[in-house]
């Protein structure tokens, strides 16, 4: 998690909604980003997403299993959609994200048995550093 900031502070920096991920599996890491939709002038390009495709693309393969997934907030509802059809093992977030987060905070899409797949999750890694980083951001904008 503490990479997953680090990275969130490059997405402040070049004015993006700080979030940052990283993924892993087996100790390895396999990809990391952080949000760039209004750098990429893409409505996808959150942390999530950016770092799906990225070992998607090095592992030559859309799905992927045994992988855990770093964030510092909760996943809107298009990045859980993008985690389970990835079929990634296990997520993990900082903070949660009160207005749109879809894993507790409004839609709990992870708790529902209808999908293909389980994904584990966790919260609270780092909370109060993740939750930080954003409450700064927006309170420097306003």
């Amino acid at each position: 998690m503490q990479k997953a900031l680090q990275l969130a502070e490059l997405a402040a920096a070049q004015g993006e909604v700080p979030v940052g991920a990283v993924l892993v599996r087996d100790g390895e890491l396999l990809a990391e980003g952080f949000n760039c939709p209004i750098s990429r002038q893409d409505p996808t390009a959150h942390a999530e997403i950016d770092v799906l495709r990225k070992a998607a693309r090095k592992l030559g393969n859309y799905r992927l299993p045994g992988t855990t997934l770093y964030v510092t907030i909760e996943p809107c509802t298009m990045c859980l959609g993008a985690i389970v059809h990835a079929r990634v093992g296990r997520l993990v977030f900082g903070a949660r994200e009160p207005r749109a987060g879809a894993v507790v905070s409004q839609l709990c899409l992870l708790d529902k048995d209808h999908y293909n797949h389980r994904t584990l999750w966790s919260e609270g890694v780092l909370a109060d550093e993740c939750r930080a980083i954003m409450t700064s951001f927006f309170r420097d904008r306003r």
